[in-house]
């Protein structure tokens, strides 16, 4: 506080210059995080929480030792750079509930089966918009938007405001951990498409030993209710691994921008 109250009176080009660039860091959320940047949530409204947190936080933030508070192209691009690591590494939690729904609903004959997206504006799988509404219920009533918004207030005392220089090692993690949302979806939908294939294969079976048995008529129905019976089972589980998931991606962002590099 003391550097924005020199001499008692409030030095309004630092402040306004610390709350710009506290609100370029806290604008990724509203772009790519889960919940702050669903289209159910007005405009109006976005901004309005994001300008509120950029004057709540503005003194508090300059306050620190190696902070930069100084409106220049580095650190606009610095403070954008670490808000978008937070709301992509986070994203792709949406985006592996996502891709679950997808080979969950070729195992269960939904692969024609589309919605519109409201929060992308895309067509999505009939399942993955299933499984991310599910995910986005099970982060409000773990309270980890809360835990979003103060992990990244954190960031702050990891990396001061105006002086971050995110590196070429930062975008080749981000594209190493983008691989995870392939293995991280088959994970869910693994005891689904066990349980199904073991169905395909069941059937085959009796169809080589009974050639009368209508086995395209039999194969859909049988599947469908089976992996509608595993999937509804395995849901007990979800919300851990969901929590995990998001804690994971979260503390990922953190060491990504505590080993980026400080400006002098």
């Amino acid at each position: 506080m003391q550097s924005l109250l020199p001499n008692g009176a409030l030095d309004w080009e630092q402040y306004l210059s610390a709350g710009v660039l506290v609100g370029m860091r806290l604008s990724g959320l509203m772009v790519f995080a889960p919940i702050f940047s669903s289209q159910a949530i007005a405009t109006r409204v976005k901004a309005v929480f994001l300008i509120a947190m950029s004057i709540l936080l503005a003194p508090v933030v300059a306050a620190f030792p190696a902070a930069r508070v100084e409106l220049d192209v580095a650190s606009i691009a610095g403070e954008l750079a670490v808000g978008l690591l937070f709301g992509f590494l986070l994203s792709m939690l949406a985006e592996m509930l996502s891709f679950a729904g997808q080979v969950l609903g070729f195992q269960f004959s939904f692969s024609l089966v589309n919605l519109l997206d409201p929060n992308s504006s895309i067509q999505t799988p009939l399942l993955g918009q299933l499984f991310s509404l599910f995910g986005t219920l099970t982060l409000i009533a773990a309270g980890l938007d809360r835990v979003l918004i103060s992990g990244l207030i954190r960031s702050f005392m990891a990396a001061p405001v105006g002086s971050v220089l995110l590196g070429a090692h930062t975008g080749l993690a981000i594209v190493g951990m983008a691989g995870g949302i392939f293995a991280a979806a088959l994970q869910l939908s693994a005891p689904v498409l066990a349980a199904t294939m073991l169905i395909e294969v069941a059937i085959a079976l009796l169809g080589k030993l009974s050639p009368q048995l209508p086995v395209l008529a039999i194969t859909i129905p049988v599947k469908t209710m089976a992996g509608y019976a595993v999937l509804i089972g395995s849901l007990a589980v979800w919300p851990r691994y969901i929590e995990a998931r998001f804690c994971a991606l979260l503390d990922a962002a953190m060491h990504l921008l505590q080993a980026s590099q400080i400006r002098p």
